[in-house]
């Protein structure tokens, strides 16, 4: 069995959660014996037996490769959608609707909302997310496979330890994640916050307000870039006395999958996408202003020792399993 692999943006343009995901995905497939390579879009002579796409495959792309003989599997990043109230997403699916009936034709292909139809599966990484794309992008449900985000086996194995003052936030300083406004709740909070990751570019003035804040107060914000070592990072998820995210959206946030991997309490935004991957196994903040998020990160902070731990989540070797499954269920079956 060949696997190729594609996706829309280069590693080298940008960082994140997606380059993990593909990566470690890639690695798990390989150890169960499953051959992936990359698409190579120069190479006429490249050939496999499914195309997996992350993010929503191109109607034309999808009908390009069915005709080559392969099966077609993407898992959309949902990540704005996702976070959206049930009003938004009936209305999305009205328009949707509307939109494939009354739009021109050119006009439709270039949402690619025919792929969910048209792919041989749908993959979703939260049950909320699979509902999501069934009823507002009319994916078959027949079609449509749960597959969550895996962790590393270096955090599923870390061992407990003593724990320390510090929240945790895992997370690139962009304004979706909203570290900005996390940072200036632990300020007003007075509540030490440590925070882990990098901007996309430094001279953005997001970054720039973030950096000079954490400067203003180093008592209370720590902020030393990022953490490459995954070791070093799993240690400090165990010493942590917390992990907070919240961001104004998320799919299914690595960073929280490998705190909780490590038995660290979560806090986290109240968005769909965190209520049916942890349920009550986290602490929970409404998206609002600094002022109104610190009284929910300093009260997380004093109950935060006596949380029970957060639900395990699986592992990449596990995640590797479960696709290669759907993979020979695929070839199994005639289109």
């Amino acid at each position: 069995m060949k696997v190729i692999f594609s996706c829309h943006v280069p590693f080298s343009l940008a960082h994140g959660g997606a380059q993990i995901q593909i990566e470690q995905t890639r690695a798990a497939l390989q150890q169960f014996g499953v051959e992936v390579e990359p698409l190579r879009w120069w190479d006429e002579t490249q050939t496999g037996d499914i195309l997996h796409h992350f993010a929503r495959i191109p109607t034309q792309l999808a009908r390009a490769a069915q005709q080559k003989g392969m099966r077609v599997v993407f898992v959309d990043f949902l990540t704005e959608q996702g976070s959206r109230s049930r009003t938004r997403l009936w209305l999305q699916r009205l328009l949707i609707h509307a939109g494939g009936r009354l739009l021109p034709r050119s006009m439709v292909l270039a949402f690619d909302w025919e792929s969910y139809r048209l792919a041989d599966a749908c993959l979703a990484m939260t049950p909320w997310e699979a509902k999501m794309i069934a009823q507002v992008f009319g994916a078959p449900r027949a079609k449509i496979h749960i597959v969550p985000n895996g962790v590393e086996e270096i955090f599923a194995a870390s061992q407990a330890v003593q724990r320390g003052p510090w929240l945790v936030s895992t997370a690139t300083i962009t304004p979706r994640k909203r570290v900005l406004e996390l940072a200036q709740a632990a300020v007003l909070a007075h509540t030490p916050l440590w925070v882990i990751g990098k901007p996309y570019s430094e001279t953005e003035q997001y970054a720039r307000d973030f950096l000079q804040l954490a400067a203003q107060h180093p008592q209370t914000i720590r902020y030393q870039g990022a953490v490459t070592n995954r070791a070093k990072l799993a240690q400090i998820y165990r010493e942590a006395r917390g992990f907070v995210l919240l961001s104004a959206m998320e799919s299914l946030s690595l960073s929280a999958l490998e705190a909780a991997a490590c038995n660290c309490p979560l806090l986290l935004s109240d968005l769909p996408w965190a209520r049916t991957a942890f349920g009550p196994g986290a602490a929970y903040c409404p998206i609002a202003g600094p002022r109104r998020m610190a009284r929910f990160v300093k009260e997380f902070y004093s109950v935060a020792p006596n949380l029970k731990p957060p639900p395990k989540p699986m592992t990449w070797l596990e995640v590797g399993k479960q696709l290669r499954g759907i993979y020979e269920s695929l070839l199994k079956t005639s289109r």
